[in-house]
Order: C-alpha cells, then structure tokens, then sequence
C-alpha cells in the first residue's frame, strides 16, 4: 500500500519490534471520555487544526478504535492466514485506541483495498514510489476517520483520484507485515474491496511512480509481499456486488 510518509524502506525488511509495552495507560478513561488517548502527532497525518478540540479528537480515535474491534471479532476470515491474522490484530487492539496509530511500536492497524473496475475485468494497482514494486492502494488511519471502512475509503480516494468509489464495509482479507515505522514495527492491514464508477479516471498521486489497470490473471511484476493473499476474496467479494459507500 503506497503510504511513503514514513516506511522509507521495503516494508518487508526483517525488523523486529520492541517488546509489547504494558496495556496503554489511560486507555479506560479515554473510553469513557475522560483523557485524550493518544497524541494526535502519532497519526500519519496530523494535523492537530483538523480537531482543535482534543474532546472531538479523543472521540474520534476512540470511535476508530471500537469500530475496528467490533468489525473484526464479527468477521468472518477468508482464509486461514488471514484468521490467524485477525486474531493477532485482536489482541493488538487490547492496547487501546494507540493501537491505531504509529505511536504504537509493536503494531498497528492500517486499511487497504483491491479496486475492481465498473466492468469487473480489472483491478488497479500502483507502483509505490519508494519500494519500486507494485502493491494496492491503502496507508494509516488519520485524525478525522472514525471507521476503518471510511479510512479504506479515503486511502483509496487520495491516492486513486477517483471520485465516487463505492466500498465493502465488510473485509477481504487481513495481513501483517514488518515495516521501518518507529524504528521497526507491523502493519496489521486490513483490506477492502471497493469499486470504481464506469468511466474512471486515475490520477497518480506523490507516493506512487504509476497508477494501472489490470487483468486479474496478468498482474504486473514485481509485487509486494501480501498482494496475492488478497485476491481471491477480493474478486470474489467484487464479483458478488456488495459495495455500497462506506458507514
């Protein structure tokens, strides 16, 4: 996924990642609306403007946090990797709403998604700019998503530049991988199908080399680590027609 803000290196690297910390302090007052639960600097992207109020920011990523546990502990995995992965990501998410963000050395969650064309002959992928290889679009949850889906959505929208993508809230796959955030850390990656409108246009953004379209049984070469694992539920997920805008 082409988020080169801060894995300036091949995502996977064998890094590994410092013991798991004690559960996230603060973590029960921040539920219930006491504290503010992370440092809004953890996120990718943050810009604190966005949520001047700390109040609505706490809620947001206490939202984020909550809707991505209850997404994954009613999923149902779509292979056995991927159930494996999903109950690692479970227990990562026992840490608390940090568990969303980067700040988070031993993991954290980010959305990914295969993009189906409106015909559902092709998927696009992207040429990320840092790794040279391609991968699906996708990166870290920011300040302003408060559902993983919505986050998947606004991945797929900036680094697409397509406008009026339609999403399965309900994943496709999940995946964890060793990436150079923090000095050495875990994507647990959660995946999406989403699909484009007839007529789309892509438009590449600063992280990717390339943006293209193609046919699933002629991906292009190299790719990521992880790319294949999403595609048959990915194409099954697109073929059954099930995206709808995200919650």
């Amino acid at each position: 996924m082409p988020d080169a803000r801060d894995d300036t290196d091949n995502p996977n690297t064998d890094v590994t990642p410092p013991a798991d910390p004690a559960p996230h302090a603060g973590t029960a007052a921040a539920q219930a609306g006491a504290t503010l639960p992370v440092d809004p600097a953890a996120f990718a992207d943050s810009t604190v403007a966005l949520h001047a109020d700390t109040t609505t920011f706490a809620e947001s990523v206490v939202a984020l946090h909550a809707d991505t546990v209850a997404v994954l502990a009613g999923w149902e995995p779509t292979s056995t990797a991927a159930a494996e992965a999903r109950d690692r990501t479970l227990a990562l998410l026992a840490a608390g709403p940090v568990a969303m963000t980067r700040a988070h050395r031993p993991g954290h969650v980010t959305a990914s998604v295969l993009i189906g064309d409106a015909t559902g002959e092709r998927l696009l992928f992207c040429l990320h700019g840092k790794f040279g290889q391609w991968v699906q679009l996708g990166g870290h949850c920011e300040p302003t998503d408060r559902t993983l889906a919505g986050a998947a959505l606004r991945e797929a929208t900036e680094e697409s530049g397509i406008a009026g993508l339609r999403i399965d809230p309900v994943p496709i796959d999940v995946d964890i991988h060793p990436v150079p955030c923090q000095g050495g850390s875990f994507h647990h990656d959660v995946r999406f199908a989403v699909v484009a409108p007839a007529g789309a246009v892509e438009q590449v953004s600063d992280e990717s080399e390339a943006l293209g379209w193609f046919p699933p049984d002629r991906l292009p070469t190299p790719r990521l680590d992880g790319v294949d694992q999403l595609l048959a539920p990915g194409l099954a997920r697109l073929r059954r027609g099930l995206l709808r805008p995200a919650p």
